[in-house]
């Protein structure tokens, strides 16, 4: 008898696994393909607008724009030193990714993809405190930069776990490493307008970009991976491994 129950219930399973309708957003991938790494990459690329519009069935929100709370930088030292928080950020083009390059997850070993995106764009609300070039500089304004040439390098760790839809995979952790060619940033609106402090600020943003970037970038860093782990964890809570990869 219960040899027949679980040869039942088993039956039923396979019944409901072959019927289930793979979503649009899934390219499925076979593990026995041997460009099955090429297939992964393409599954990542086809997951593109989805993510750009996102997914109201499993309550995925679109990444453009991709919304941040606040940065802090220290951008100059001493008792006056020029500090600027930026609040209220908005990120886009961040859907807009190439995959280079793939490896899947070796027992404790992460997986790992670079990722490369033409352009990111951020518009932040801007205060500042502290002296700039000899000239007292606290007010507030929009900030906006644009950062080009942007190579992200992506390593993370998973796990499994069974849930009634079957097994799925879960983002423990996440590390991101960017690297940008090209960073320009500018602010306006601020100091009530005043033209001078205006330039003096743009100017020091112009010529010091590269240097602001490296203090804005642990942060950024940081943050990217805190919300790209909730994005993906979403989307795995939501769709069983055999959706992705079928044997």
């Amino acid at each position: 008898m219960l040899k027949f129950v679980t040869i039942c219930c088993l039956l039923g399973w396979a019944g409901w696994a072959v019927g289930q309708e793979i979503p649009p957003y899934i390219k499925q991938c076979r593990r026995s393909d041997p460009g099955l790494t090429d297939c992964l990459k393409e599954a990542l690329q086809h997951l593109r607008p989805y993510l750009s519009s996102g997914i109201p069935e499993i309550k995925l929100p679109s990444v453009e724009p991709f919304v941040m709370d606040q940065l802090s930088l220290q951008l100059t030292g001493g008792p006056q030193g020029y500090r600027i928080n930026l609040k209220n950020m908005e990120v886009f083009g961040a859907s807009n990714f190439t995959v280079r390059s793939i490896k899947l997850a070796d027992g404790s070993k992460p997986f790992e993809t670079r990722l490369t995106i033409p352009r990111l764009t951020i518009h932040a609300k801007y205060t500042s405190s502290g002296v700039l070039i000899i000239i007292p500089a606290s007010g507030s304004g929009d900030f906006d930069a644009v950062f080009e040439g942007v190579t992200a390098d992506v390593k993370g760790l998973v796990s499994t776990n069974e849930k009634p839809t079957g097994m799925h995979l879960r983002v423990e952790k996440l590390d991101l490493n960017l690297s940008i060619k090209k960073p320009r940033l500018s602010v306006s609106k601020i100091f009530n307008n005043n033209r001078i402090l205006t330039e003096a600020t743009n100017l020091f943003l112009k010529e010091n970009g590269h240097e602001v970037l490296r203090a804005l970038q642990p942060q950024l860093q940081k943050k990217l991976s805190s919300e790209f782990t909730g994005i993906a964890n979403q989307l795995l809570d939501n769709v069983p491994i055999h959706f992705f990869i079928v044997d």
